[in-house]
C-alpha cells in the first residue's frame, strides 16, 4: 500500500534538537564518551514533596478521568500562583492546564489560526514556535533579534512587518536559546503597539523561575490591564520544579479563548494525566526551596563556564541573564576550523571531539550554536576544554 501523508506533515522541519540527541545517543551506545549539551531539561529530580504527593494521589484511587481543563485544584493552584508572583488576578474559566506548555501552545494556535494567518516570531525561535503556526494554517514571520541588540526586537521592527494578516506574536523572556530578558519597558513599548493594533501576545514564561543577577521576570500581562486582556500566558512545571516528564503546563486568558482550547483539548487528548496533575499541585503549594536551590547551582555553573566559553578563539556570547542555555556566534570560529558552515562544525565536533551540542539553524540563526549547562560543571567544564582543544587544534592546520 502507497501511503500518501498529509501535506501539512509533509512540510515539517524535522527538530534539530531531537536529531542531535538521537545522534548522540547513538555514538554513546557505541561506547563513545560523549558529552551532551543539547538538553532542554533541568538535571535534578523532581522534588520530593511532589514525588510523594504523586504516589499518595495514586494510593487514595485518583486514576480516573478529570475535567478536560484540569482539575479545579490544580487551576486554584496556578491563580494563586500568578496572583503570588506576578500579581495577576484570573478566574477558573480563564486557565486551561494541558500535556505540557508545547501542547497548551499547539492547542491555542490550533483554536486561532486560519489559513493565511500570520504569527509574528522573533528569531532566535525555540524550534517548535513556528512549526506548530504552520500545523495550524498559518505563516510564521520573522523579526531578527540582533546580538547587537541582545537578540530582542523592538518596535520599530514589529510595526515594519504587520499586515492586515497579522493575528499574533509570540514572546519568550526568558528565552529559549539565548537566556535573554525583555525589560518591562521593552515589553511596554511592544505591547502598547500590540494593544492598538490587535494582536493577541502570547507570552512564553516557561522560564521565569531560572533568573540570574540583579535580573527580573517580568511578565507583559502585569503591566497593565489592557496587556493583560490582550495577553494569553504560558507557563507550566517543567522547567522550574524539574517536572519535563511530567507534561503538566497551562494558559491564562481570555475566557472566550480558554472554551474553545478546552473543547479541542475535550476531543484529543481529554484530560491532563491525572497523576501528574496531582503533583503539580504539590509543586505549586508545597515547599519552594528546592526552585531556589536549582537556580542558584545554574547561576553558579554560568559564572564558571561563560567565561571559559568565550575563551574559545572565534567564539562570541551575549551572557544569559535566565534559562539554562548559552548561545555563542561561532561564525569565526568554523571558518578558522575550516568548515563550511556552523552545521558542519557542529557535526565535526560531535563526531571527533564527542561534544553534541545544538546548531543555531534550527533556532532560526545559523551562525550561533546553543549550549545546556543543565548538567553537572564538571561534565560542562570538561566538555568546553574539548571544545577548545578542538578549535585550536583544526586551526593549526
Amino acid at each position: 500500500m502507497a501511503v500518501k501523508l498529509a501535506n501539512r506533515v509533509m512540510a515539517l522541519t524535522p527538530s534539530t534538537t531531537l536529531a542531535i540527541t538521537a545522534k548522540a545517543k547513538e555514538l554513546k551506545d557505541q561506547g563513545e564518551d560523549v558529552i551532551g549539551l543539547g538538553a532542554g531539561e533541568p538535571d535534578y529530580n523532581t522534588p520530593q514533596h511532589i514525588l510523594d504527593a504523586a504516589v499518595r494521589s495514586m494510593n487514595e484511587g485518583h486514576t480516573k478521568y478529570t475535567p478536560s481543563a484540569g482539575l479545579p485544584a490544580l487551576k486554584k493552584a496556578i491563580i494563586e500562583k500568578l496572583e503570588r508572583d506576578q500579581g495577576l488576578s484570573y478566574k477558573p474559566n480563564e486557565i486551561i492546564v494541558g500535556n505540557g506548555a508545547k501542547h497548551v501552545l499547539y492547542t491555542l494556535f490550533q483554536v486561532l489560526l486560519n489559513d493565511g494567518d500570520e504569527v509574528v516570531i522573533p528569531t532566535p525561535y525555540w524550534v517548535s514556535y513556528p512549526e506548530q503556526v504552520k500545523l495550524a494554517g498559518g505563516v510564521p514571520i520573522y523579526v531578527e533579534g540582533f546580538e547587537s541588540q541582545q537578540f530582542k526586537i523592538t518596535p520599530q521592527q514589529l510595526e515594519a512587518v504587520i499586515t492586515e494578516r497579522t493575528k499574533a506574536i509570540i514572546i519568550n523572556s526568558p528565552s529559549n536559546p539565548t537566556g535573554v530578558i525583555y525589560s518591562a519597558e521593552e515589553l511596554r513599548e511592544l505591547g502598547k503597539l500590540c494593544v492598538e493594533r490587535d494582536i493577541l501576545i502570547v507570552s512564553d514564561e516557561i522560564y521565569e523561575k531560572l533568573i540570574y543577577g540583579e535580573h527580573k521576570h517580568v511578565s507583559i500581562a502585569q503591566l497593565s490591564p489592557e496587556l493583560k486582556e490582550q495577553t494569553i500566558v504560558i507557563n507550566g512545571v517543567s522547567k522550574s520544579h524539574s517536572m519535563t516528564g511530567w507534561r503538566i503546563g497551562y494558559a491564562a486568558g481570555n475566557k472566550e479563548m480558554i472554551e474553545a482550547m478546552t473543547n479541542l483539548a475535550s476531543h484529543s487528548t481529554s484530560n491532563p494525566t491525572t497523576t501528574a496533575q496531582y503533583a503539580s499541585i504539590a509543586a505549586y503549594n508545597g515547599p519552594q526551596e528546592p526552585v531556589e536551590e536549582m537556580r542558584q547551582a545554574f547561576e553558579h555553573r554560568l559564572e564558571v563556564i561563560y567565561e571559559k566559553l568565550v575563551g574559545i578563539p572565534g567564539f562570541t556570547c551575549v551572557k544569559p541573564q535566565g534559562a539554562f542555555y548559552l548561545y555563542p556566534n561561532v561564525k569565526a570560529a568554523a571558518e578558522l576550523t575550516g568548515f563550511q558552515n556552523v552545521d558542519a562544525f557542529v557535526e565535526a565536533l560531535l563526531v571527533e571531539a564527542k561534544v553534541a551540542v545544538i546548531p543555531g539553524s534550527g533556532f532560526g540563526t545559523p551562525d550561533n550554536i546553543r549550549l545546556s549547562y543543565a548538567t553537572s560543571l564538571d561534565l560542562l567544564e570538561e566538555a568546553v576544554a574539548r571544545i577548545k582543544d578542538f578549535v585550536e587544534a583544526k586551526s593549526q592546520r
